[in-house]
Parts: C-alpha cells; structure tokens; sequence
C-alpha cells in the first residue's frame, strides 16, 4: 500500500479566531433568568454585581429584559445614553456603559417600553449577543439580567452565556415556569449549564425544601437535577432600599439577604 503523503492527510481545521473569541467572551457571560416575574430576579442582578465588584471584579451589569428595562429605575439612574441610543445611532456598547456610583461595577441600560427592543429581528438579535461577547473582554464578568418568561429572546440570550441562574420562589407558578425554562433550555443545548437560586425563602431549610421539589420534577421529567447555586432570604431591608432608588449592599450591607448574595458570588 502507498504511503499517505502529508498532502493527503486528513487535517482538522483549527476553529477561526473569530469562533475562538466568541467562546472566550461567553465564558465572561452570565445570565439571569426565570420563568416567572416578580421573583427579584433585577434585585439579585443588581446586588450579585455589586457583590462580585466588592470582590475586585470589573464587571458590568446588562439590562437584557428587552421592553420592561428597570434596572435605572432601581439604581436611581437617568444615563446619557442607553442600549436603544446605541443601537439607533450605531453606536457602540461600550459608550453606552455607565458606572453606577459608590458601587464599582457598570450598567449598560434598556429603555423601558421600548417596543424596537422587545421586536428585535433575529439578525439584530445575534449581532445585539456578538456585541455582548466582545465587550466580555473588557470585564472579568458580564451579568445579563434577562426578561421573564420563556420566549425565544430570552432563551435565546440565555443561551450566550456559559452559566444561567434560574430564579426561582416557593409559588407554585414559579416552579412551573422554572421548570419549563430549564426544560426548553435544556432541549436546545443538552450542556447548557443551570443553577437555581431560591429567593425571598422563609429561611435556609425552607429554601433547601423549595429547591428539592423543583430538582425532583426535574428528575423525574428530564432526567436532569440543577445544582442549587444559593438561597435567598426574605429580608425587609431589600423592599426598603428598592423604594430609596438604593443598592442594598449601599443601604444595608449587613442584612441577611445581601450575607447570602454574598456566599453566592463566593461560590461562583
């Protein structure tokens, strides 16, 4: 038999700089998501931001609930430029990214009631993430702050990221939902890497017991058991400090809910 010469070897192509990048940058991401609105899920956007920035991170928070933007709202902000700024006058992320004071981490913000957000085609959807990833490189983290529910956008952003953290509480809708975001995820992308955090939990052992009907269900339907990434306790201080346009950590750094935001970024 002839000898295969190097020239006709079988090589396989080495991925592009381009698809390299990409990876890395999702590496970078971070996304937060959930079934349901209504379970905190801007709250612990914000406050895990701050947390991770406490920590020496660059990090830079991304208002991704496309239409329904409110985390200006909850910090107090009114920034020059936001993300439908950027995106009408093609300019880039990076201008639009403001620091949120006395916090050390960045914003990049939505406008609420935007409809030419909600309405993104999936070309500028995809360009909207490549974006995203690119701008990944300048920061040690990016949180995408996700909308509820389980629509293509959101699962679609979700998806980006190399981990989601599914918020959940101990309604039953939220569980369902919960469920049926991790179930559709979990169909597009086998590997797709969900942790569920409980909020506004009684306590820890209640939060715990929360968790065990979701992964049960999970279990039993999918043959699949999210690590739980934490548990957050119901604290007054956050309704407090939502009203005051105040970061909690800022407000009230030693509550109970922001010690355990606290050991979740400790875990991430």
């Amino acid at each position: 038999m002839e000898a295969m010469t190097h020239s006709d070897s079988v090589v396989t192509p080495l991925p592009s700089a381009q698809a390299y990048a990409q990876r890395k940058g999702q590496e970078r991401l971070l996304s937060i998501a959930s079934g349901k609105g209504g379970v905190g899920k801007t709250w612990l956007s914000i406050t895990l931001a701050h947390c991770l920035a406490q920590r020496g991170q660059r990090i830079l928070l991304f208002d991704g609930d496309l239409g329904l933007a409110n985390i200006d709202v909850q910090l107090g902000l009114n920034p020059d430029m936001d993300l439908v700024g950027a995106l009408s006058t093609g300019g880039s992320l990076k201008e639009a990214a403001t620091a949120v004071p006395e916090t050390g981490f960045d914003v990049l913000v939505g406008r609420s009631g935007a409809s030419s957000l909600a309405g993104l085609s999936k070309d500028a959807l995809v360009s909207l993430t490549q974006d995203l990833t690119a701008l990944a490189f300048d920061y040690d983290r990016v949180l995408l702050d996700l909308g509820a529910g389980i629509d293509s956008v959101v699962r679609h952003m979700a998806g980006t990221a190399r981990t989601c953290l599914v918020v959940a509480t101990d309604e039953p809708t939220s569980l369902t939902d919960a469920y049926a975001f991790m179930k559709l995820s979990w169909r597009e992308n086998p590997e797709a890497d969900l942790r569920v955090v409980i909020n506004m939990a009684e306590n820890r052992r209640e939060g715990e017991r929360t968790y065990a009907t979701l992964k049960k269900a999970c279990a039993s339907f999918l043959l699949r058991e999210p690590p739980l990434a934490g548990v957050i306790r119901r604290d007054k201080a956050i309704k407090d400090a939502i009203r005051h346009q105040s970061p909690t950590l800022t407000r009230y750094p030693s509550c109970s809910a922001a010690a355990d935001v606290e050991a979740l970024a400790a875990e991430l």
